[in-house]
């Protein structure tokens, strides 16, 4: 008896711990699913990747963080830029094509927290965006409207 007693508390033991290792730990939460991005078109200022980006450079443009746009496409912008408008000076704003450029290649859309908020209205300029802004119609404007931003009117 003493030996099926031995036997049994042998059994129950080596079940316990059997139990117990295989139990559902509570405090463990479950796995995080995996997230995939996709990058998509970098379109801070509308048409500035239409316009200033090349084909060969699309990919490249839209995977470089904004910090990096003005090194990488500052120069390209330019040669585009007066190649859409070889009598570019200066633009509305007194920008010159490096400036201009400078400021297009890092395309983001800047916002102020202590001015009107419009893409240009004549005194304020890239101050953020608003649902009425006609922004195709400015950067027409800054391109070909010359330093008083009255060339090319049509």
């Amino acid at each position: 008896m003493k030996k099926n007693y031995i036997n049994l508390s042998l059994f129950t033991a080596i079940m316990l711990v059997t139990f117990v290792s295989c139990s559902k730990n509570e405090s463990s939460p479950p796995p995080a699913p995996t997230v995939y991005y996709q990058g998509g078109d970098q379109m801070g200022r509308p048409a500035i990747n239409t316009v200033f980006v090349t084909t060969p450079d699309k990919d490249n443009f839209n995977n470089t963080l904004p910090s990096q746009m003005g090194a990488a496409f500052q120069s390209k912008f330019k040669t585009q830029l007066l190649a859409l408008n070889t009598a570019y000076t200066t633009n509305a704003l007194t920008q010159t094509a490096d400036q201009f450029t400078t400021l297009l290649s890092t395309d983001v859309l800047n916002v102020s927290t202590t001015k009107k908020t419009t893409f240009f209205d004549g005194t304020n300029v890239l101050t953020g965006r608003t649902l009425n802004d006609d922004v195709i119609d400015v950067e027409l404007l800054l391109i070909f409207g010359g330093p008083a931003g009255t060339d090319n009117p049509g």
